[in-house]
């Protein structure tokens, strides 16, 4: 066969060729965007669901460890620029400090949508009232205690999914201060404090189930109700302040 008639009859730089290789190339980029996929979904399919029957026990205990970060809420008092007897004070502060907690957790199932959840601990605290003053350094009253508390949440879960569902809780706080030398403390001028709390606390929170264990971190931001300052004589700029209530936001590392 002349070679001229096959030239003539496959025209390699031809328009229409250029289309189909344009085509071609498409055709096969989209299968590799496709390919991971049909692999991931493949891959989902054959997912082991562990800890299948988990909700068919009613008690679950567990530990966690718990990094919270605390301050006050301060209200001053009505004639605070008169009340200190110092004019030189300009405002009353308490910046958020970093403190720790660890202890165990009681978990009851209730129904597939609720659960009672007790996680007694012990914090260690740093909470601080800082005072400014115009033309003077700042000066700091620190209340560095440990307490021992007993938080009482309801948890509102959602339906799992393979291994993994949310949930969010709402419930309250306890507190007992367990280290408290008062004599000590107003004498060298600290913050005195009620060594009793009790807060309203909420969070939300992520469950994720493996082989042998769960593990749920989980954000919880605490409000203490009651008024916990107990006045201090021996340092006359707290004259200003008059109400403190505690506050705090928490990450747990919940592990059953």
């Amino acid at each position: 066969m002349d070679s001229s008639f096959l030239r003539h009859r496959v025209d390699l730089s031809g328009p229409k060729t250029a289309i189909v290789a344009i085509r071609c190339a498409s055709v096969v980029a989209l299968l590799l965007l496709l390919a991971p996929l049909a692999m991931a979904q493949s891959t989902y399919k054959y997912i082991r669901k562990h800890k299948e029957d988990y909700d068919d026990k009613v008690v679950h205990f567990g530990f966690y460890y718990a990094l919270p970060f605390t301050r006050y809420n301060l209200t001053y008092r009505p004639d605070f620029a008169t009340s200190t007897n110092d004019p030189s004070l300009l405002r009353i502060t308490s910046p958020t400090n970093s403190g720790f907690r660890v202890g165990f957790s009681v978990n009851a199932y209730m129904n597939d949508r609720f659960d009672f959840r007790m996680t007694p601990g012990v914090s260690i605290y740093s909470r601080e009232v800082k005072y400014a003053y115009a033309n003077a350094e700042d000066k700091s009253d620190v209340r560095e205690s440990t307490w021992i508390e007993l938080p009482f949440v309801f948890k509102y879960k959602s339906a799992r999914r393979l291994n993994s569902r949310m949930y969010l809780l709402a419930g309250a706080v306890v507190g007992i201060e367990t280290n408290v030398k008062k004599r000590l403390a107003q004498s060298q001028g600290r913050l005195n404090t009620n060594t009793t709390d009790l807060s309203i606390e909420y969070g939300i929170g992520f469950e994720q189930f493996f082989e042998y264990f769960k593990f749920a971190p989980e954000l919880r931001f605490t409000h203490g109700l009651p008024n916990v300052f107990a006045g201090n004589t021996a340092n006359p700029s707290s004259a200003g302040i008059q109400r403190l209530t505690t506050h705090a936001v928490t990450l747990y590392l919940h592990f059953e």
